[in-house]
């Protein structure tokens, strides 16, 4: 049986990271002791500046994405060329 990698990718930490502050944040701002005015008003801005930065990140983890797509495609290309290469020089030998 193989052995799954149990590792995470950055982007992947990050809005976790994310996630779990945002949680956190709005559990203390109910648990306040604020009106219910200003703890909407908190919770409005404050979501409102995290969509900002999750919107940011996932733009950041896109470009990271695409990236490791466009090196996975030159590997394949790369040992595509090498295997090519092998078989004509191994008919080539014959």
């Amino acid at each position: 049986m193989e052995r799954q990698n149990a590792e995470c990718s950055g982007p992947a930490i990050g809005l976790a990271f994310i996630g779990g502050v945002l949680v956190g944040a709005i559990a203390g701002m109910l648990l306040a002791p604020k009106s219910g005015q200003e703890a909407r008003r908190a919770i409005k801005d404050y979501t409102d500046k995290t969509e900002d930065e999750i919107i940011e990140k996932a733009k950041e983890a896109r470009a990271a994405l695409d990236e490791t797509i466009e090196r996975g495609r030159r590997y394949v290309a790369e040992k595509k060329a090498d295997v090519e290469a092998a078989v004509k020089a191994g008919r080539e030998a014959q």
